[in-house]
C-alpha cells in the first residue's frame, strides 16, 4: 500500500516543524553564555617600616689629626664614648709584584751593629719576601710562637743556600731530632751551620716544609746553591718555605728574627722597635699602624710573643717589618685611652729604631752596645 501523497502546502508545514524541533535540541545542548567583565583586584597596601636609628660611632682616625711638632708624637688623653680603635682598613697580603728593586750584595752593614749577611733563600724571579700576615714572633697554630719567615711560593720552586756553610741536617725530623719520624713539624728540613758568626757564636740557617732535598750532612754548600724545592711537608696549611737564623746553638729556642739578618732590596729599609708599657714591661702581640705618607699604603704589625722568640743582642726589638721603600713613615699606637703617634725616616740600606714606653711616648735613642765578653786566654 502506498503512504498518502501530501499536498505541496503539508509538505512545506512539515518541514516547518522538523527546522523548529532541530533548533530546540540544539539550543538545549550548548546554551549560550554571554561573556562576563574580569573584575578589577583588589589593590594590597604594604606598609614600609623604617629600621631603627642606631646611635651615632665615634671613630679616631689616627691620619686625621695634624701633627703640631716635628716629631709627630701626639698624646690624646681622655675617655671616650666607645671603645678605643684605630679606623684604619685591614691590611691584605703583600701584593704580588713583577719586580723587585735587587738586593743590596752580602754582607751588607752600613751602620755598626746591623747584619745583612744573608741573601733570600728562594731567587729574585720568585716572590721571595716574607709572608706580611705571619711573621717571626706570629701566634698561630695552638698558640705555638713562629720561629721564623714564611716565603709563599710554589711547589717545585727551588731552595737555596741562603749563604756559604756546611749541611749538618738533611731530610726529616729536624724538630723532633729523630731523622725516621715522616710526622716531625718541620717535615723535610735542611740546616746549614754557616763558616761565619755573630759575637763568637756560630750561625745557623734552617730551611723547613720542603717536598725533596738535594743534599747530604757534611756537603759544603756556596751561597745560591740548590737545596731542595718548595712543599708542604710537615704542620703546613699549603706550599711555602719556612725559613729561621740560629744563633749559638742549633735548636728551636735560639732563633732570631731573619728580617733583620736578610740583605734588603737596594733603596729599601727596615723598621725595627721596641714596645713597652709605661714600666717598661715589653708589650706581646700589640698592634702597631704603619703608614707610608707618599704612597698612602698600610701595614699592621704584631709585637713578639710571648715565649720562644728571641730579640736581637742589639735592637732588643719586638717588631720588625723589613721591604720598605725609603721614605717617611707615621707610626700609630694605642694604649689605654690615648693614640699615640710618631713619623720616622726610612733609610736606604739600613735599619730605622724606635721605642715606646706606654704614657711616656715615643723615643728615637739607639740603644746602648751591647757587651762582648772577652774570651779568656
Amino acid at each position: 500500500m502506498k503512504p498518502p501523497q501530501l499536498t505541496r502546502w503539508q509538505r512545506i508545514f512539515a518541514a516547518a516543524l522538523i527546522f523548529l524541533g532541530l533548533s530546540g535540541i540544539l539550543s538545549r545542548s550548548a546554551p549560550y553564555t554571554a561573556p562576563q567583565p574580569t573584575p578589577t583586584p583588589t589593590p594590597v597596601t604594604i606598609e614600609l617600616i623604617p629600621p631603627p636609628t642606631l646611635p651615632a660611632v665615634t671613630e679616631i682616625v689616627p691620619t686625621s689629626i695634624p701633627c703640631p711638632n716635628a716629631e709627630c708624637v701626639i698624646v690624646t688623653p681622655g675617655p671616650q664614648p666607645t671603645p678605643l680603635r684605630f679606623a684604619l682598613p685591614t691590611p691584605g697580603d703583600e701584593p704580588v709584584s713583577a719586580w723587585r728593586p735587587p738586593l743590596y750584595p752580602v754582607p751588607w752593614a752600613l751602620s755598626e751593629f746591623d747584619h745583612f749577611y744573608f741573601e733570600r733563600p728562594i731567587a729574585a724571579d720568585n716572590v721571595n719576601w716574607p709572608l706580611p700576615t705571619y711573621r717571626y714572633g706570629g701566634v698561630f697554630f695552638a698558640d705555638v710562637t713562629h720561629s721564623g719567615v714564611d716565603i709563599p711560593a710554589d711547589p717545585g720552586v727551588p731552595v737555596i743556600a741562603a749563604g756559604p756553610g756546611t749541611v749538618i741536617w738533611a731530610g726529616w725530623g729536624l724538630f723532633s731530632e729523630d731523622p725516621t719520624n715522616e710526622k716531625d713539624a718541620y717535615g723535610i728540613a735542611v740546616a746549614i751551620r754557616h763558616d761565619f758568626g755573630y759575637l763568637s757564636e756560630p750561625l745557623y740557617t734552617i730551611y723547613a716544609h720542603m717536598r725533596s732535598e738535594n743534599v747530604t750532612v757534611g756537603q759544603f754548600v756556596s751561597t745560591g746553591d740548590q737545596l731542595g724545592e718548595v712543599g708542604d711537608t710537615g704542620y703546613t696549611t699549603g706550599p711555602h718555605l719556612h725559613f729561621e737564623i740560629r744563633i749559638g746553638k742549633n735548636t728551636y729556642f735560639h732563633t732570631r728574627n731573619p728580617e733583620l739578618w736578610v740583605a734588603p732590596s737596594q733603596g729599601w729599609g727596615v723598621l725595627a722597635g721596641r714596645i713597652m708599657d709605661s714600666s717598661r714591661k715589653a708589650m706581646h702581640q700589640a698592634p702597631v699602624y704603619i703608614r707610608a705618607l707618599d704612597t698612602t699604603r698600610e701595614w699592621t704589625v704584631y709585637t713578639y710573643g710571648p715565649e720562644s722568640v728571641r730579640p736581637d743582642d742589639y735592637y732588643n726589638e719586638n717588631m720588625v717589618i723589613s721591604d720598605l721603600p725609603a721614605g717617611r713613615y707615621r707610626i700609630a699606637i694605642q694604649y689605654g685611652d690615648a693614640n699615640n703617634y710618631l713619623t720616622v725616616q726610612i733609610v736606604p740600606g739600613q735599619v730605622t729604631y724606635f721605642s715606646f714606653r706606654g704614657e711616656h711616648g715615643y723615643s728615637r735613642d739607639l740603644p746602648l752596645a751591647p757587651i762582648v765578653p772577652v774570651p779568656t786566654p
